[in-house]
């Protein structure tokens, strides 16, 4: 995790977005949020995705290993927050976000005990194949029953590129997630239109794609 901290302070954070997702806009439903409900957004550095959800009548908790993105993130938006301590956090909130600046893997269930889904754009893809299971390991043991999660993806051929992000296919999203969550998939598009730099190391196809997850399962191994 020190990578990200050592991105973020030389600014090499290609994967923020200054813009709401389109498969947020698209897919949020399957959370099945009601207003003033809590979302959950791991490894969220300063995504303007988080705006949206409370633009739209929702509360969230995300978590950032980076000072400088958290700060960044109220910074910019120019929303005020209040800063405490609690374990191993350093926590940035007010009463619609709270931002646990720390270790993703420091997150106990009970920091996420009020949360009714979890949105992950760019965190499940962010990691190498060794630390994908780790995560979603924790993901699972931390997030309550009876909450969804939307998780969008990428995949292309990863010998053609080295990531992030990754390139994590349908296989791989049901080998870490099926035995313990209800997995639909509902969308998978090939982008004829890469980024440029998918572009330039000739990748021969890039797909992006959308899951709907659900923990009802009492069992995980």
């Amino acid at each position: 995790m020190t990578d990200w901290i050592r991105r973020w302070k030389e600014g090499k954070i290609g994967w923020h977005n200054e813009s709401i997702n389109e498969s947020l806009i698209g897919h949020i439903d399957c959370l099945g949020l009601n207003t003033g409900d809590t979302v959950f957004v791991p490894l969220c550095g300063k995504s303007k995705d988080m705006i949206h959800f409370m633009q739209e009548g929702f509360k969230v908790i995300g978590v950032e290993i980076s000072e400088l993105g958290v700060k960044q993130f109220f910074d910019e938006n120019h929303i005020s927050y209040s800063v405490k301590e609690l374990e191993n956090f350093i926590v940035y909130y007010n009463n619609k976000i709270s931002i646990y600046c720390g270790d993703f893997f420091d997150l106990s269930s009970n920091m996420l005990e009020s949360i009714s889904g979890t949105y992950d754009r760019a965190s499940l893809i962010a990691l190498s194949g060794n630390l994908r299971q780790k995560y979603a390991n924790h993901l699972y043991s931390i997030i309550p029953y009876s909450s969804s999660m939307l998780l969008l993806t990428v995949n292309y051929p990863q010998h053609q590129m080295s990531g992030p992000p990754f390139a994590v296919n349908d296989d791989e999203v049901q080998l870490l997630y099926g035995k313990g969550l209800d997995c639909q998939l509902i969308e998978c598009i090939e982008d004829s239109e890469m980024e440029p730099k998918f572009l330039q190391a000739g990748v021969d196809f890039f797909q992006t794609a959308a899951y709907c997850l659900r923990k009802d399962r009492e069992s995980y191994e």
